[in-house]
């Protein structure tokens, strides 16, 4: 069962301010293609080493998204690039389209 992405780190670092929250969404909705897009360019060129610096940033959107247990499988994941392994692709590709489509919807 994948979780879900949801708002409540994001409101727990605004304290309430709604503004702070929409600015914090907007950042994430416009940056996660473009970090997806240039993670997906690295997995099709074999560029695992770049692959584990794109997954680290893309930690960040996944905290920030309050998905804890993606974020620990990102961590792992991160590690098996940096060491050139590459067998989570498909599932952290699946995270991906979930963030996306949340941040799309939002």
């Amino acid at each position: 069962m994948m979780e879900s992405p949801n708002l409540s780190y994001i409101h727990q670092l605004s304290g309430g301010d709604l503004e702070f929250e929409k600015m914090l969404l907007a950042v994430v909705k416009k940056e996660l293609p473009d970090e997806i897009s240039v993670f997906k360019s690295n997995i099709q060129q074999e560029n695992f080493k770049e692959a584990s610096g794109n997954v680290h940033k893309l930690k960040h959107k996944i905290s920030i998204l309050g998905l804890e247990k993606s974020y620990h499988f990102a961590e792992i994941y991160e590690e098996e690039l940096r060491e050139g392994i590459n067998t989570r692709q498909d599932d952290f590709q699946k995270i991906l389209e979930v963030m996306l489509q949340y941040v799309e919807a939002s």
